[in-house]
This record gives structure tokens, C-alpha cells and sequence, in this order.
């Protein structure tokens, strides 16, 4: 299979099995600075032409040429003018785009929708869209007003804990469901798995690793050499010394 490239500034739309979309027949492929869709088996179908380009969500996928954005189908066909300042991907049969520093929604045909969104009966957490502008990427939440500006380079949305993992040039740090900052961009990385459904990421720092907690603030701060997800309640650590064991979420070790 040949080698794809991805979209780096990848986000994570859902951790929520349930929530996921479809599998989309085409996905972006990046080669050099183009992009372009291939098949599941890395076939380019869709030519490289893109500066930037988006999943195929609800048969529709954003693409960027130069500054501006806009929408394609699934036959590489053009749906609306290349010509948003910000875009985001479809959720639920629409997607919200800036045109002239104008926020509203359209419809996967183009249309401009005025209706407001349906609200869910429940109060989930962290739920919504990427924004892009010039490269980067922000959030809109589908559930409130809040609005994170498209000031990051990659943005992770973990709806487990109502969590967003924001990176801004090397370093990561966290948001809150209202787009406050819980922890601030000091971190060499922040990962997150699905064997645990999430919860308890991973944080790297100068080559040590530690844990979040549910709220988003540090739980272990950064000391071992090396950090294994959470499961049932404890995690498996090597510390510097080489030594292997088990803490649990409050930070107690299980070893000498």
C-alpha cells in the first residue's frame, strides 16, 4: 500500500464510537504541499490540487485553495465557490463557514440555512466543529455560544471528559467546554486512547510522562520514563530508575 499523508492538522471529531460517522469512501491524501482524496487501498482518485483538504463527512468535504475555503462532492464536483474565510465540517446535514466576517450555516447542497440548530434534549459535553482559518483551527461548539478562535495548529476534542487538547506550535495544553484554558501550552504532547475510552490522557514532558484527570488538570504530574494508559483504575509507570509498577488515579504507587 502506498504511503498517505495525512492532514496535519488532524481533528478528532468524536471519541464516541457511536458518534462517529460512516467510513467515507475517499480520504484526504497529502503528497509533498498538494492534496488530493485516494481509495482505502492509498489510490489517488481525486487529483492533487488542494492546499488543504478535509474528511468526507455526510458525502461533502471541505477543501482550502490559497486563503479561502470551500465545499467539494464526492466526484471532486464543486458545491460552493471557493471563497469562506472559515469552515467546518458537516455535522448533522450542516456546517458552519465566515464569509465577509459573517458566521452562518449551510446545508451539504450550499444553501444558506436560518433556521438555528436543534438543540439535544441532553447536556452533552463537549460537542461541535473545527473552524479553519489561514491554516489553523479553532471550535464551535453545537451546544452554547462558545467559540474557540482558530489561533491553534491542531485541536483534539475529547468528548469523554468535555475536553479539547489544543496545540499551539510545539506545545499542548487544555480547554474546557466554554473554551477557558484549563492547562496551560507547556507540554510536549497530550495523548489520549481508546482501550480506556479515553479518559485519563497521557501527558509528555521533557521526556517524562504523567496523567490528566477527568477535569482536565494534572492528577500525576510528568515523572516517569515511560506510561501505559489507564485500566481499571491503575496504570502501569517505569521510573527513571528503570523500575516498573502500578499508580492509581490519585497518584499512589503500587511498588517500591
Amino acid at each position: 500500500m502506498k504511503r498517505i499523508f495525512w492532514l496535519p492538522l488532524a481533528f478528532a471529531l468524536s471519541y464516541v464510537a457511536a458518534a462517529q460517522p460512516a467510513p467515507a469512501r475517499l480520504v484526504p491524501c497529502r503528497k509533498g504541499n498538494q492534496w488530493g482524496y485516494a481509495d482505502r487501498q492509498g489510490r489517488m482518485v481525486l487529483p492533487l490540487r488542494y492546499d488543504e483538504a478535509g474528511p468526507f463527512v455526510d458525502e461533502v468535504a471541505w477543501v482550502r485553495i490559497g486563503k479561502c475555503y470551500g465545499y467539494i462532492d464526492g466526484g471532486g464536483n464543486t458545491i460552493t465557490p471557493v471563497h469562506f474565510e472559515q469552515a467546518s465540517n458537516f455535522q448533522q446535514g450542516r456546517a458552519t463557514v465566515v464569509l465577509k466576517g459573517e458566521t452562518f450555516d449551510i446545508d451539504v447542497s450550499g444553501h444558506r440555512l436560518t433556521e438555528p440548530r436543534e438543540q439535544p434534549e441532553e447536556d452533552y459535553l463537549a460537542q461541535g466543529d473545527p473552524l479553519r482559518r489561514d491554516g489553523k483551527v479553532g471550535f464551535r461548539f453545537s451546544v452554547g455560544n462558545a467559540v474557540v478562535p482558530p489561533v491553534y495548529d491542531e485541536v483534539r476534542d475529547l468528548y469523554h471528559d468535555g475536553l479539547l487538547l489544543v496545540r499551539q506550535g510545539p506545545k499542548w495544553g487544555v480547554l474546557d467546554n466554554r473554551g477557558r484554558q484549563r492547562l496551560p501550552l507547556t507540554f510536549d504532547n497530550i495523548r489520549a486512547t481508546e482501550q480506556n475510552g479515553y479518559a485519563y490522557p497521557i501527558v509528555e514532558q521533557q521526556g517524562r510522562f504523567g496523567y490528566l484527570g477527568p477535569n482536565g488538570k494534572l492528577i500525576i504530574k510528568p515523572k516517569y520514563a515511560a506510561a501505559e494508559p489507564f485500566v481499571a483504575g491503575v496504570a502501569r509507570v517505569t521510573t527513571p530508575e528503570g523500575k516498573v509498577g502500578y499508580v492509581d488515579d490519585e497518584g499512589r504507587e503500587y511498588f517500591d
